[in-house]
């Protein structure tokens, strides 16, 4: 009996890792795309949107929530958009990058 509970247990481990894993897939996806999104916005493409999406993916690292990448969004588009649509087109872009790391799992 207590072997099965411990097989039990490991087996909810494992799936909380999995699950923990694929969801900083599925933000850190999220947050390049954003960042892409906004370089897009500022007349920046190539090499340089890519490094700007960087930036983006590295300020999620500052503290949990996303008021961190929201902030520097919201600091480097300026007037450009709107709180609502920052936060708008960070939920779009979420489910976008929750399809696409989904999809590459299979």
């Amino acid at each position: 009996m207590a072997d099965g509970f411990k097989e039990r247990e490991k087996g909810f481990e494992s799936k909380w890792a999995h699950d923990e894993e694929l969801r900083f897939k599925v933000m850190n996806r999220r947050n390049k795309l954003l960042g892409l999104w906004a370089a897009g916005l500022n007349g920046v493409s190539g090499a340089d949107a890519d490094s700007y999406a960087r930036t983006v993916v590295q300020a999620d690292f500052e503290e949990a929530g996303d008021n961190d990448v929201f902030r520097k969004l919201k600091a480097d588009l300026g007037a450009k958009q709107s709180d609502a649509a920052i936060r708008a087109k960070m939920e779009e872009l979420l489910a976008q990058a929750g399809d696409q790391i989904t999809s590459e799992g299979k």
